[in-house]
């Protein structure tokens, strides 16, 4: 395990080789086991006269589509097949670690009997609940807006939980608190209201299923200490790596998928990541 790296591999047979107890904070964003296929294809608008849509000030734009980058999120035996990943983040996790799983209500019931036979009933700190407001709205059901992140620590006595760095939000009526206590913020429940990350926005990627950073870096922030390892074995666009680069700790993350790989190795370039298994495309002539 090299740190500031990224690797293309098979996550399992990478976990393999990872020393015991050598990891501070692991996060990870498994497919969610949809049954389909996963895919994100990206847009720009270019001034145009003769465009496809109206923008600001009533000019014409025309839209252009990008590159399109997908995978398959079907398993036959999910739960195999992710038991034996959690098993080796267990084993990897130092005494003082934690691990983060994201999932959604299709799995996360599963996941959590799951995780509580592995780490053990005592090791769950926390059922986090993102919530999002966008996209379609069924009328056949409620919308399902929100997703699970389950934190377990390796100790439930022992575990790196840096209070003082938890970003504060606004109070929903802060007339009704006071000028000071409203200017400072409030501390987030564990329920996290945050969108996602916007279709035309800076941040995105195009690679599917891309999280906010702003959860990353909660996570990381909180959950970790500068300098210390935190692993995403499940990397996709490299978000996690993102967010630690940004605070002072080192990234670790896999994915088994050659675009991701390539995506992430472009969000951490500034950083001078070490690439395993592939050539970043900076760097191909």
């Amino acid at each position: 395990m090299k740190p500031n790296s990224i690797t293309l591999a098979d996550n399992l047979d990478f976990l393999a080789k990872v020393a015991d107890d050598s990891v501070n904070l692991i996060y990870i964003d498994p497919p969610f086991n949809t049954g389909g296929k996963q895919s994100m294809t990206t847009l720009r608008t270019v001034r145009d006269d003769e465009g496809d849509r109206t923008g600001f000030g009533g000019n014409r734009y025309r839209t252009e589509r990008g590159d399109s980058k997908s995978y398959l999120d079907t398993f036959d035996d999910y739960l195999g097949f992710l038991g034996l990943r959690l098993r080796e983040a267990r084993r990897i996790l130092k005494p003082n670690g934690s691990l983060f799983l994201h999932v959604d209500q299709r799995e996360s019931h599963y996941c959590k009997v799951l995780l509580d036979a592995i780490f053990g009933r005592n090791s769950f700190m926390n059922e986090i609940i993102w919530s999002y407001d966008y996209g379609g709205r069924s009328k056949r059901k409620w919308p399902a807006k929100h997703d699970t992140i389950f934190w377990y620590a390796a100790d439930p006595n022992n575990y790196s939980f840096n209070a003082e760095a938890i970003d504060r939000i606004s109070y929903m009526a802060p007339s009704l608190v006071g000028k000071e206590k409203a200017k400072r913020g409030k501390v987030p429940t564990d329920v996290w209201w945050q969108t996602i990350v916007p279709t035309n926005g800076k941040e995105r990627t195009g690679y599917p299923t891309q999280k906010p950073l702003a959860i990353l870096e909660r996570i990381v922030k909180v959950h970790s200490n500068s300098g210390e390892v935190v692993m995403d074995f499940f990397a996709g666009s490299g978000t996690t790596g993102v967010a630690a680069a940004n605070n002072d700790r080192q990234f670790v993350l896999v994915d088994t998928n050659p675009e991701a790989v390539q995506v992430a190795a472009k969000r951490l370039t500034e950083y001078g990541p070490e690439c395993v298994g592939f050539t970043p495309e900076s760097q191909i002539v």
